[in-house]
This record gives C-alpha cells, sequence and structure tokens, in this order.
C-alpha cells in the first residue's frame, strides 16, 4: 500500500482475527443467540402497516403538484354531495370508467345497435347493488351530484337521435352541440374517442366512447362506501365482458382501486417463487460449496449461508416493523437481493478458510480466515449500507421504505454472517480436523493413503478426502482448485496477450457507445399502466386510452390567489394576457375550449349591455353585477369565483383550458414545465394544476435525483475504497470503475424498455453499491502483489478472485430469476438492471480492469516496452540478486497447491526478517554460487589450495568479523522485533520454507529451538559425532520426500537447495578465506589457532561465489549424484583422517545463506513439518 491509512485495515483484522478465536472456541453461543433474536424480531410482524396507495408511494414528498393542489383547495373545494362536476375536480375520488369499442371491427360506435347495448352496460352499472356496514345501496344512492342529479353520461341520450343519425338527416358537430329532443349539451371530447371529422367539423366516425360513474366521497364513510361500490362495479363489469353477455360491443373498465388492487396483485404473483429460490439458491450453493475431496468439501455450509441470509432479513423486517415503518410490495424483492449478498459473503469466508493450512488447530484457522475476509466482506456490506442510506433521502416515499428496509437487512446480514454462519464454519473445521466425511459424517482416509492401501475406485471417488497427519503436504492431498487454475493458466493468459487486450478495449470503447446512445434515450416517468400485471384487465384499458383518448386528455385549472380588483381594466388585460399565452403553446388548444368566467361575463354584458344597463366601473358594481347576472348557482362558472366572508373582495378565481395532443411522458414533463413558467413569469399569482400533476412531478425530480444520488454515490465509495483499501490509484480505478458501471447501466436499460422512474431510481441507487463489489478487490489484489510483472500480477489477481467473482455473480443472478417469471414491471425491472450490474461488474472486473491495470498500473513500463516476461520475480529483489540469479535447467521445483504464497526467499526473510536486516555486504549471491560445486574435481587442487589458508585466515577473520556480526544481530533483532516485539499481535503468518503459513506461536517456538540449537552446537566439538551425523545425511539422500511427501529424484534434481541445506547440517564449520575456490574447503580447527578477537572458526561465513563465476575457469561438479560419490571415493580428502575437515562437493540454489552449518554436527537435519499440529 503506497499511501493512506492502513489502521482501519489493521483494525479490522486485528479484531475479525480474535472473533474468529472466540467463535471457535464458543460456537453454540453464536448459533443459538442469532437463532433466539431472529424470533424475537419476527415478532414484529404484528405491527405490520401495509401501504399501498400509489399517489403515497409514486409521487414526490413534497412535490409542486401538491403544493398546488393546497392552493386550489384552500379556495375550490370539492363538493361530491351537491355540486359536483367533473372538470373541477381535485383528487381522483371514487368513480368507474369504461371505454367500449365493437367486436366486429368496424370503427363507427354511433350504431343503433351499439347504443342499445351501452343501454344495457349503463343500466347494469347503476343497478348493480352493494353492501357497507349493513347499508345496502346502488349507484344512484351514493353517485356524485350536481343541483341533486346524479351525474349522468348525457351521451347515451343520443340513442334517441339514432334514427336520423344513421340515415344522414342528423349531423353531429364537433365538439360539442345542443340535442334538439333532450335539450342536453353534448361535450364530445368528454365521452368520443380517436373521432374522425370533416373540415367542416362534421363526425364521421366514433372508434371508441367512454362512459364514467363518480359516487361522493366527502366524508370517510362516504369514501368507504365508494370504494366498497368500486368493487362491486369491477366485480359485476367484468363478469359481464368475461361471459361474453355483450354481442356487439367490448369493454375495457377501471377505477380508483384499480392500482391498488395491482400493486397488491405484486405483491401476491412473487410470493410462490420464494420457496423455489430459496430450493434453487440452497442448490446451487450446496453444487458450488463441494469438492472433489469428502472432507474438505462444504455442502452444508452453503445451504447455511441461505439460512443465514434468510434469517437476517426475516430479523431485519421484523425489527423495521417495530420501529413503525410502513411496508410496501416492493420490498419483497429485497430477501432475492439479501440472499445473493449473503452467498457472496460465504463464498468469500470459505475461500479465506481454504487458504488457511489444514495442520493448523481450528481456533487458528478461524482466526485467520476472519482476519482475511474482514475487509471483503466488510466492504461490501458498507458500500451496499451507504448506498441503500443515499436513497433514504430520496424524495419518493416507495424509494425510502425500501432503502430502508434494505439497510436494516444488509446490516443484520453482515452480523448474521460473521456469527451465525461463521459459528457454523467452526464446526465444520472440527469436522474436517477429524477427518470426517462432509456428509455422512464417518471417519474416511485421505486420498494419498487410500491409493497406497489400494482402496477401490468407489471408495476413493466418494469417501477418501482430507490430509494425511504423518505427510500433511502430500501433493495427492492438496490439489488445486480446477476452476481456479483455470482463471490462472487459461484466462490470464488470453488477457495478458497484446491482440486480445486491444480487442478488449474495442469491446469496451464499443460499450460506452452503447451506453452513452441509450442515454440519450432514456424515456422519464412511470406510467400507470406499468404498475399492472401483463395479463390484469387495467392493461386494456391504458391502452385504449392511449390510443383514443390522447388528444384531448387534461382538463386543467388556472388558479389567481390572493385579493384583486377585477373591475380594474388593468387586472382584466392581465389576466386575459395569461389566458391568451396559455392557448398559443403548443400543449393548450384553440379558445373555444376554454372556460374562463371573467372573458364570458365581459362578452356577455358586452352583447346585452344595453338591454342590462349594467355599471361595472367600481369594484362593488362590479362584484355586485356578477353576482346577480352571471355567478348564479345553476351556472358553472359559480365554481370558480371565491368572495371574502362578507362578499365584498373577490380573493381567487380560476379558469380552465384544455390540453390537447399529449402522447407520452416525455411530452407531459415538457407540457407542465413550461405551463408553470408561464405562470410564473405572469405578474398575477397564478399556478395550474390538473390532478394528475401530482404524479407528473416524477418526471421533473426523477432525472437530477438519480444524478445525484449516482455522482454522490461514486464520490462516497472512493472514499470508502480509500479507506479500506489504502491505495490512491486503486481508489482511482475503483471510482472510475462506479461511474462506467452505472454509465452502462443507465444507458443499456433504455434500450432494454426501462423509463427513468422512482423503480429504476431505487435500482441506480442500489447499483452503486453493487458495482463496488468486483472491481474493489480485484484492485486491491493487483495493487497489493509483489510482482514486479504485470503479467504476473494479473495472473495472481485472477488466480485468487476469478472464481470467487463467477460465483458471486451467478448466485446474485439466479437469485433474482425468480422476479422475471411474477409477470410484473416493477420486478422486472429489478431483475434487469441488477442483471446489467451484476454482469458489467463481472466484465469489468474479470477482462476490463486487469487490462488497464497492467498498461497503466505499477511495471506498466514493463508492457509499453516489451520486457514484461511475465516471471514472478519480486519488486523486493534487489538488483544484484536479480542480475545473479541463474536457475539450473535441472533444478527440482516444488510446486505448491496455491501457486501464489510467497517463500521465505523474497519479500519476507526468514522468521519474518526483511531482506534489508541482513546487511548488503553479507548476503547470499543467489542462486548456483556454491563454490564447492565450481570447485575443481581433483583432489590435488584442493590440497595446493590448503596450503595458502593458514594464512589467508587471520586476515579473513579481522576482515569479516564485524560484517559477520552485523549479519548476526540484524537477524536476530528483525527476528524478535516480527515475533516479540510490540507488534506481536498482529504478526500475520508468514510462508515457511516450503511456502506454508504458519502462525506466530510456530515461528515462536523455531526460533527458540535454532538458539538452542546453536548454544549446544557452540559447545560441542567440531568433529564430535560426524560419522553418525554423515551416515544418517547419506540414509535420508537416498530416501528423500519434499513437503508433499513425493520422493526426489536426487539423480535429476542435484541442484536442489533442500539437498544442499541437508547436506550442510552435517559439515563442519568453514575456514576462513580469502575469497577463492580454496577458502570454501573444509579446514581442520586445530591448524591454526584462532588469534586474539578473532571470532571462533565455527562462526565463520564466507559469501560463496555465483556459479557463473566459479565455472568460468573450473570444471563444474557433475550433476549425476553417482558420480559425485565416485569423485569423492577417490579424492585424497575422503581418506584423510578422523580428525580431519572432509570435503565433498555440494551446491546450493537458496538466495540467502541462512543455514550455514555451526560446525558442531547436528544429529539431524531441520525439518518443518511439526508435530504439535497434529495433536
Amino acid at each position: 500500500m503506497t499511501c493512506g491509512i492502513s489502521c482501519v485495515d489493521k483494525t479490522l483484522n486485528k479484531s475479525f482475527y480474535h472473533l474468529g478465536i472466540c467463535i471457535a472456541k464458543h460456537p453454540g453461543y453464536f448459533i443459538i443467540i442469532p437463532v433466539l433474536l431472529t424470533l424475537l424480531c419476527m415478532t414484529g410482524y404484528q405491527q405490520l402497516k401495509y401501504q399501498i396507495d400509489p399517489e403515497y408511494l409514486f409521487s414526490p414528498i413534497a412535490g409542486e403538484g401538491k403544493t398546488e393542489r393546497a392552493i386550489v383547495e384552500q379556495y375550490f373545494k370539492v363538493n361530491y354531495t351537491h355540486r359536483f362536476n367533473v372538470g373541477r375536480i381535485t383528487r381522483p375520488g371514487r368513480f368507474g370508467r369504461v371505454i367500449v369499442v365493437t367486436k366486429d371491427g368496424d370503427e363507427n360506435m354511433i350504431r343503433r345497435e351499439v347504443f342499445q347495448e351501452l343501454r344495457q352496460l349503463d343500466n347494469l352499472i347503476q343497478n348493480a347493488t352493494t353492501t357497507y356496514d349493513g347499508d345496502t345501496y346502488t349507484y344512484k344512492d351514493n353517485c356524485a351530484r350536481w343541483e341533486n342529479e346524479c351525474f349522468v353520461n348525457d351521451i347515451l341520450n343520443l340513442d334517441a337521435l339514432m334514427d336520423d343519425i344513421e340515415a344522414g338527416q342528423l349531423n353531429l358537430t364537433f365538439p360539442f352541440m345542443f340535442n334538439p329532443v333532450t335539450w342536453d349539451a353534448h361535450l364530445f371530447p368528454v365521452f368520443f374517442g380517436g373521432t374522425k371529422l370533416t373540415e367542416d367539423n362534421i363526425v364521421i366516425s366514433v372508434p371508441a366512447i367512454q362512459l364514467v360513474y363518480f359516487v361522493t366521497a366527502d366524508t370517510k364513510r362516504q369514501d368507504a362506501k365508494g370504494a366498497e361500490w368500486e368493487e362491486t362495479f369491477l366485480r359485476v363489469v367484468g363478469n359481464a365482458e368475461d361471459s361474453g353477455f355483450f354481442k356487439h360491443i367490448s369493454v375495457s373498465y377501471f377505477a380508483s382501486r384499480t392500482l391498488d388492487h395491482e400493486l397488491e396483485k405484486n405483491t401476491k404473483t412473487v410470493v410462490p417463487y420464494f420457496s423455489s429460490t430459496f430450493l434453487l439458491m440452497g442448490l446451487f450453493s450446496i453444487i458450488t460449496c463441494m469438492m472433489g475431496d469428502a472432507v474438505r468439501s462444504k455442502p452444508f455450509l452453503g445451504l447455511m449461508g441461505n439460512i443465514s441470509a434468510i434469517m437476517a432479513t426475516l430479523a431485519a423486517f421484523g425489527l423495521a416493523m417495530y420501529c413503525g415503518i410502513e411496508f410496501i410490495g416492493i420490498n419483497l424483492a429485497a430477501p432475492f437481493l439479501m440472499i445473493g449478498i449473503g452467498i457472496d459473503d460465504t463464498f468469500v469466508m470459505l475461500a479465506g478458510w481454504r487458504r488457511t493450512k489444514a495442520k493448523m488447530p481450528v481456533a487458528e484457522r478461524m482466526g485467520l480466515m476472519m482476519s482475511e475476509a474482514a475487509v471483503s466482506i466488510t466492504i461490501t456490506s458498507v458500500t451496499d449500507f451507504i448506498s441503500f442510506l443515499i436513497g433514504i433521502i430520496s424524495p419518493f416515499r416507495s424509494v425510502r421504505i425500501f432503502c430502508t428496509y434494505s439497510v436494516f437487512a444488509v446490516c443484520f446480514t453482515f452480523l448474521w454472517h460473521i456469527t451465525f454462519f461463521a459459528a457454523c464454519m467452526a464446526i465444520s473445521g472440527y469436522r474436517e480436523r477429524k477427518n470426517l466425511h462432509s456428509i455422512f459424517g464417518c471417519r474416511v482416509q485421505p486420498m494419498s493413503v487410500a491409493i497406497k492401501e489400494k482402496r477401490n475406485f468407489l471408495y476413493k471417488a466418494i469417501m477418501a478426502g482430507g490430509i494425511d497427519p504423518n505427510d500433511p503436504d502430500n501433493p495427492i492431498d492438496n490439489k488445486d482448485h480446477m476452476l481456479m487454475a483455470f482463471f490462472k493458466d487459461k484466462l490470464a493468459a488470453v488477457i495478458n496477450n497484446k491482440w486480445c487486450k486491444a480487442i478488449i478495449i474495442l469491446a469496451f470503447a464499443s460499450y460506452l457507445v452503447g451506453a452513452c446512445y441509450g442515454i440519450t434515450q432514456i424515456k422519464e416517468g412511470l406510467e400507470r399502466r406499468k404498475l399492472s400485471r401483463e395479463d390484469s384487465y387495467s392493461v386494456e384499458f391504458f391502452d385504449r386510452e392511449d390510443d383514443y383518448y390522447r388528444e384531448f386528455p387534461y382538463r386543467m385549472q388556472v388558479i389567481i390567489a390572493g385579493p384583486l380588483n377585477y373591475s380594474d381594466p388593468v387586472v382584466q388585460e392581465q389576466v386575459e394576457n395569461l389566458t391568451s399565452t396559455l392557448e398559443h403553446t403548443s400543449y393548450v388548444t384553440s379558445r373555444r375550449y376554454t372556460e374562463s368566467w371573467l372573458r364570458s361575463f365581459l362578452s356577455f354584458l358586452e352583447r346585452n349591455n344595453e338591454l342590462l344597463n349594467v355599471t361595472i366601473d367600481g369594484e362593488q358594481n362590479f362584484i355586485e353585477a356578477v353576482k346577480e347576472h352571471w355567478l348564479f348557482p345553476g351556472n358553472p362558472f359559480s365554481l370558480d369565483v371565491r368572495f371574502n366572508d362578507d362578499e365584498t373582495q373577490i380573493i381567487a378565481s380560476r379558469f380552465l383550458i384544455q390540453a390537447v395532443n399529449i402522447t407520452d411522458t416525455n411530452h407531459e414533463k415538457e407540457m407542465v414545465r413550461d405551463l408553470r413558467q408561464i405562470c410564473k413569469d405572469s405578474p398575477l399569482n397564478a399556478s395550474i394544476f390538473h390532478p394528475y400533476f401530482v404524479f407528473f412531478d416524477q418526471f421533473e425530480l426523477v432525472r437530477p435525483v438519480s444524478l445525484q444520488a449516482m455522482v454522490i454515490g461514486a464520490i462516497i465509495m472512493m472514499i470508502i475504497s480509500f479507506v479500506f483499501i489504502p491505495n490512491i490509484l486503486c481508489s482511482l480505478w475503483v471510482a472510475f470503475s462506479v461511474i462506467s458501471i452505472e454509465l452502462g447501466v443507465a444507458g443499456y436499460m433504455a434500450l432494454w424498455d426501462v423509463n427513468l422512474d422512482s423503480i429504476s431510481m431505487i435500482n441506480l441507487i442500489m447499483c452503486i453499491g453493487f458495482s463496488v463489489d468486483f472491481t474493489a478487490h480485484i484492485c486491491y489484489t493487483y495493487m497489493s502483489s509483489k510482482k514486479r510483472s504485470p503479467k504476473a500480477r494479473v495472473r495472481e489477481a485472477l488466480h485468487s478472485l476469478g472464481l470467487p467473482i463467477v460465483q458471486g455473480s451467478s448466485s446474485t443472478i439466479l437469485g433474482i430469476v425468480a422476479l422475471l417469471l411474477a409477470q410484473s414491471y416493477i420486478f422486472l425491472v429489478f431483475f434487469k438492471m441488477v442483471f446489467l450490474v451484476i454482469f458489467f461488474g463481472a466484465m469489468h472486473g474479470l477482462f476490463l480492469l486487469p487490462v488497464l491495470l497492467s498498461l497503466f498500473g505499477p511495471g506498466s513500463c514493463l508492457t509499453w516496452t516489451g520486457k514484461d516476461d511475465g516471471s514472478d520475480a519480486e519488486v523486493d529483489d534487489s538488483l544484484e540478486d536479480r542480475q545473479l540469479e541463474k536457475p539450473f535447467s535441472q533444478s527440482y521445483y516444488m510446486q505448491y497447491p496455491t501457486m501464489g504464497i510467497n517463500g521465505p526467499y523474497i519479500s519476507k526473510g526468514f522468521l519474518g526478517a526483511p531482506y534489508k536486516a541482513y546487511g548488503v555486504d553479507e548476503k547470499d549471491l543467489g542462486l548456483g554460487t556454491s563454490g564447492e560445486d565450481s570447485s575443481e574435481s581433483s583432489s590435488s587442487r584442493s590440497q595446493r589450495r590448503q596450503q595458502h589458508q593458514v594464512a589467508a585466515a587471520e586476515e579473513e577473520v579481522v576482515v569479516r568479523e564485524s560484517p559477520r556480526r552485523r549479519y548476526e544481530e540484524g537477524w536476530r533483532r528483525s527476528s524478535y522485533q516480527n515475533i516479540y516485539g510490540q507488534d506481536a499481535a498482529q504478526f500475520q503468518a508468514q510462508p515457511d520454507l516450503y511456502g506454508q503459513q504458519v502462525s506466530a506461536a510456530e515461528w515462536r517456538h523455531r526460533l527458540d529451538t535454532h538458539e538452542q540449537q546453536q548454544r549446544q552446537r557452540q559447545r560441542r566439538g567440531p568433529y564430535d559425532n560426524y560419522h553418525q551425523d554423515m551416515d544418517m545425511e547419506m540414509d535420508m539422500q537416498r530416501a528423500r520426500r519434499n513437503s508433499h511427501g513425493d520422493v526426489i529424484d536426487l539423480q535429476g534434481t542435484p541442484n536442489s537447495s533442500v539437498d544442499e541445506r541437508l547436506r550442510r547440517q552435517g559439515e563442519p564449520p568453514f575456514s576462513a578465506g580469502s575469497g577463492d575456490d580454496s577458502s570454501y574447503r573444509h579446514q581442520p580447527v586445530m591448524a591454526m589457532p584462532p588469534p586474539t578477537g578473532a571470532v571462533p572458526p565455527a562462526k565463520r561465513y564466507h559469501r560463496r561465489r555465483s556459479s557463473e563465476d566459479s565455472t568460468h575457469r573450473h570444471q563444474r561438479w557433475p550433476a549425476n549424484i553417482e558420480e559425485r560419490r565416485a569423485r569423492r571415493a577417490h579424492s585424497p580428502a575422503h581418506n584423510r583422517p578422523e580428525t580431519a575437515t572432509p570435503s565433498y562437493a555440494y551446491r546450493s540454489s537458496s538466495h540467502h545463506n541462512l543455514y550455514q552449518p555451526n560446525g558442531k554436527g547436528s544429529k539431524h537435519p531441520p525439518t518443518y513439518q511439526y508435530g504439535d499440529y497434529y495433536q
């Protein structure tokens, strides 16, 4: 980590480490307590408050339409009982509507047989009986009235003129006409839809006719009775239509409760898929958590991950209901999302468990697993929590309620997973430690033992598993995951190819072009029909309404609030200018459709001034004249003027205008915005209103609110990623990925027929958190890698996270498949948008980010210059080591299954000491620098060199004394600092010689044992038990196993650093030398007494030549071990007396000379397979 604050990361690791140990020691408490808390919180379902009011949920809380409605209702409250006018309502109220078309395909509804069936339909509706609270009534008993007469559909009175109309003797003039028989004033735009006219506005044909029925809703009881009547209306009309009662007409119907019913149906349609989704997710989790190893397989843990997420969601919802938060049907999408989040955490924790060593105690493994998974699951939960928290400040209640429940669910899912699920993992860990079968629970044999004992195929395929305590590193029992190897070897090779990088970048550019184009095609607003199911009766009604009644859709009210002197010509001119300006817009039809009391009154006075002899010069004269001659009770204009209490001043007035040709939601948004601006620019205190404007306000708010939430979310996500992953470059790449993914989701959702509305805004806000998960982890793994090569970093990142990304994305998509089957637009939007964000996030994590990081990340200069060889060299390796390190062609390579654990010779030194602690002067020169192997094979050359060693030894002791002390002091201080220092509590397990992770306690034990052996060797003679050590060494060389239990072929791998270290344990100390080849021969200690102050020969260490220098002038030692032994047998040094130091060839491929013998001859070569792990 190059910069930032790592205290959060360290604190999380330390806290989760101790939590894991605590859970491992007491798993029962962490299972019982979450279960009891879940049951306790579930009692909150008794406090359920179910909300289905569309206006309450989907209109802005403080929308401008609600402010305008409050102004209208302040001055002109609707009276359904006595003075109801359909054009002047402020709320939808209680009503029933039918749109009728012909069945025979004839688009003309003006026919006798059609009107006869319309009369039958009208009688059926008006005579239907309804019962509420013991009161039985019909429509006529509860209808909205004007001057004590029910609101009726006077268009049906045309049946008296049908003979004349069909005969062509009577023409219908649009938009209104007087009935010569009944003297009704028929307003055809209210009833006729899709009317075809001649140039003289004569009606040619009428494809659709609308009938409307309003009931009273002035009081709560009237509203309840009206709601019950609506139920009867929907039932009666629905039965008549479904039964084929009508032969010539087809009826579609709608009521104010229809949307309530549809929202409730949406809730019910998704409930049956809960069980199937849980079964599908459980099966997926069980399969993906299984392995070929019957012991290390974790099928039941996959199932417990689902159960943990379900318990957490149930508890969270119950607690939210206890807090009095209303419940809505959209909340039922949250459990599917929480299961996906929970399963992601399950995979992360299981991956952390598999990366621990099986030979560790369960408590230690749990601590390491929790410590490793701390950042991953915490950053996922925090980002999801913050994204939903942003949604709580939304102006839409549906978004607020959903995000509030989701915030509770995310928190509980996180807590339940680090307690309940972690306890289940601990119990599974104890089972695994006992080598019990993951399904049957019986003790089984490891695969290596089963092969040795020649067990049958069925046993090895089903029962064998686990590790052998006597050989825990056997590669047969530690196979790498097949898919993880695929991501490391196959996919990484494809991504690292320069042509594939170009293809990926071009594909990403195409993706951005498509996203930008999609953004230009976004439609805003939640259409009413999309709140209904696809098979709902209301869908047909909405379709017919859009087809036939978009020409004259809205009757809008313009309110002028505040006291004004309407007798003043200036005021009259201002009102007229406002009216004319509105009429001349493209959204409003001509003045013939306008209802203005002032314009009509002034026109009336102008036509009848001589007859009336009325004066309107003063305000009081104007008021008296208008009350006497114009605002009489039977005139609808009487509803448009409001006087003060003593009726001496007009304090408010209104006029009505007619909208025309409003085609879609974008057109509606433009209309509302422009008409409101005209009213604001007027010198009058004017406002415009329609009951649907309350819903249209979402069109104005959803875009800026969504954009604001996305920008704020991206900034917060970058800050959070920097806090948890303190690397500024990583944070910038995360922010870039979030913006790119959100851009793609917003663009492609429009191309996938998803509007920008309150439902999609929920998903956009939610996607902010989801888009961080995959990208942040990939960036962190790549940036924290120690590899110099970008190709190696890509391999390491994909090996670690390729499989978890695929598992997590697949589980989330499977979890929301049920939403696709619900046949509801609301849940379909959830499926589409979550699918987009998960798919784009996975593609960014698996393909785009590795390419961009390799081109613009650490070490990218190697990519651009073409010097990236893909080696696994570490960035901490010194330049000298990289120059001198030359691997042998026949060296033995011990492959470790995890393929990514650092050895003790790279960034971390032995016992955790950093490389620089050893001192530059005293470090080993690298691979293949053994001088003994580079010396001449002739024993005479060895004897000749001995003549110069006595004189050179005295000088060499003085020269090398100080560096040697620095070497030992640096090693001891660094080791103790890492193990016993103040940071010991945060000591992380380091790789041992074989790449195995070991605990801090193990390192302390090894250091203590090492120092005890050093002290014992110093007290012994240089040649004590030498022959015994030699015999033991030869036996080990004949059949030696590596860390996995495989027998090493010494003939094929004579250069192994393991061989050299094991041989070195049996050798006496090196004598002082001048640095040439002779200085690497063992010399008798007694031949030269050390000078005063000199270091004893047992503590002398020498730098070895590199294999390149040593073989420049001398013949290399034969690679064949038998030939080596033959030469050693004929060498004069082999026949030395017992007191002489034997001389035989050896070589080392190690980076550092950390295992130089001290000359006292230990009895056993060092081993790092400690038996205390198997106790």
